[in-house]
């Protein structure tokens, strides 16, 4: 079977895998030229269409909340009448969690509330103003914007696969606009073409992220060098254990360590919740809440037209693209894994579950960052991938918290890079939801081969690793507004 829908969907295979090669190839051997170009497409792109991000994720969320809660579809189930829920609620939110937001709520924990309390838009840095600002912006930027473009590729392709017995490609999500045959034609697949391209950028950005990350917090608690040879070592070592990972089933693979993931999260928060300023972080937690409903309508829109533009462009742009360029490999995994659910109840465990998580996660470390000394905060936004570990090392037990941390985020990276591999194999094994193992070990290699162009065949990496978002993610998020509309299509057709 396998061979087969190999055999029938290699155009998109080579040619995906022919472009890649190249970017790697350009990436790493033509460096100077690769960052010139990249740094001059993401100005183009940042200056002149950076509201359609905005405008689409804004999109992305009222869609998410109308069809799971308002609309006459929320009680469809996501596959057969009589077909239950293949996890558990447990498993699987840890998986859909794992795949969507793991090594990003790590990174950008403190990095994030360091960075909008020292430098608030129009707010005096280190007052209670900025800290409004700060829970304000991240709120945002976790709250259920990202979590809605997963829904808008995970409820539709789940609804197509499990419902009706499609493809898992995102180019059958259209066939009510352009045909039945557009799996088969030029459109279709160029679309899955360029599905695996963003996935691709995506990936590779956490990818990246993650990389910097260990290798910050290794050389912070142990002095092991912050070079190219170490990031490399990473790399290599994260790459064999998604290769052993991905070549086995996905019950025994990412589920078991997307189940880890979640238990020692838990003990993390909980531990430092304790320790910490336990009040505080209740009390900014719900009002953090308080102020993110409060100034959802408003934040959706904001682009930094009246002033702010590079701060946007800089934080909100990104996250957008970021999330946009995620969003098939989150999405298409989480349709994998959502089969028996409801539309309302997979808007539940997709958008409102993993915001209220993200929300907790930031008034937690948020507060403990904005409590540090201004002194400490300074050295923790002079230095993105360690400020985690700078504003940690004031704390009680912090050492053993950072060397824990360090753990949670290595089992996070390792589950998001299965995940995006397990997603390659299927889009390129013609949307099989048990893809060919080789071409998933072939996606692992290459993955990891991006990564090193961005990384380290450039001067600036992790500017690469944000540039590579922005610019994959434009063409998808047009893609994703006609899922929508193809989508809607597909529920009134069948009514009918």
């Amino acid at each position: 079977m396998d061979r087969k829908l190999d055999r029938n969907n290699d155009s998109v295979f080579k040619v995906s895998l022919i472009i890649i090669f190249l970017i790697i190839v350009y990436g790493i051997f033509f460096s100077e030229s690769f960052e010139h170009m990249t740094t001059v497409l993401n100005n183009i792109i940042s200056v002149n269409f950076g509201w359609v991000y905005t405008i689409s994720m804004t999109v992305f969320l009222a869609f998410s909340i109308w069809i799971g809660y308002f609309s006459r579809f929320k009680d469809i189930k996501l596959g057969k009448e009589d077909e239950k829920p293949e996890y558990t609620f447990f498993s699987w939110f840890a998986m859909l969690f794992s795949a969507g937001m793991g090594v990003g709520l790590i990174f950008w924990g403190v990095a994030e509330p360091a960075n909008y309390y020292l430098n608030p838009l129009g707010a005096i840095p280190l007052t209670i103003e900025a800290a409004v600002f700060t829970f304000n912006k991240s709120f945002l930027h976790w709250g259920m914007h990202p979590w809605a473009s997963y829904a808008i590729i995970g409820m539709t392709l789940a609804y197509t696969q499990h419902k009706k017995g499609e493809k898992s490609l995102i180019s059958s999500i259209l066939a009510p606009l352009f045909g039945n045959g557009i799996q088969n034609s030029i459109l279709g697949k160029s679309i899955d073409i360029l599905t695996i391209i963003a996935t691709i950028g995506g990936m590779v950005t956490s990818l990246g992220l993650g990389v910097y990350q260990i290798n910050s917090g290794l050389n912070f608690l142990f002095g092991i060098p912050e070079n190219s040879f170490i990031q490399l070592l990473l790399i290599g070592i994260t790459t064999l254990i998604v290769i052993l990972s991905v070549s086995t089933p996905l019950e025994r693979g990412i589920k078991v360590v997307s189940d880890i993931n979640i238990y020692l999260a838990a003990i993390l928060i909980l531990f430092v919740f304790i320790m910490g300023p336990t009040v505080e972080v209740i009390k900014t937690y719900l009002e953090g809440i308080g102020i993110y409903f409060q100034n959802l309508i408003p934040n959706s829109f904001s682009s930094g037209a009246f002033g702010g533009t590079k701060w946007y462009e800089s934080w909100t742009l990104f996250y957008w693209a970021w999330f946009i360029a995620w969003a098939p490999f989150s999405g298409m995994f989480i349709a994998r894994i959502s089969k028996g659910r409801t539309i309302k109840e997979f808007v539940t465990g997709v958008l409102l579950a993993p915001a209220l998580f993200s929300f907790f996660w930031f008034s937690l470390f948020g507060r403990i960052t904005i409590n540090a000394s201004p002194e400490l905060i300074k050295r923790a936004v002079n230095s993105t991938s360690t400020a985690y570990f700078i504003i940690m090392s004031e704390f009680s037990f912090g050492r053993y918290i950072s060397i824990f941390t360090l753990i949670l985020l290595s089992t996070f990276f390792i589950t998001s890079a299965n995940s995006a591999t397990f997603v390659l194999g299927m889009l390129t094994s013609d949307g099989a939801l048990n893809p060919n193992k080789n071409k998933k070990i072939i996606w692992a290699l290459l993955q990891s081969g991006m990564a090193i162009a961005l990384m380290i065949g450039t001067t600036n990496g992790l500017q690469m690793l944000q540039i590579a978002s922005i610019a994959l993610a434009l063409p998808f998020a047009l893609i994703m507004i006609l899922c929508i509309v193809s989508f809607i299509k597909i529920l009134r057709d069948n009514e009918s």
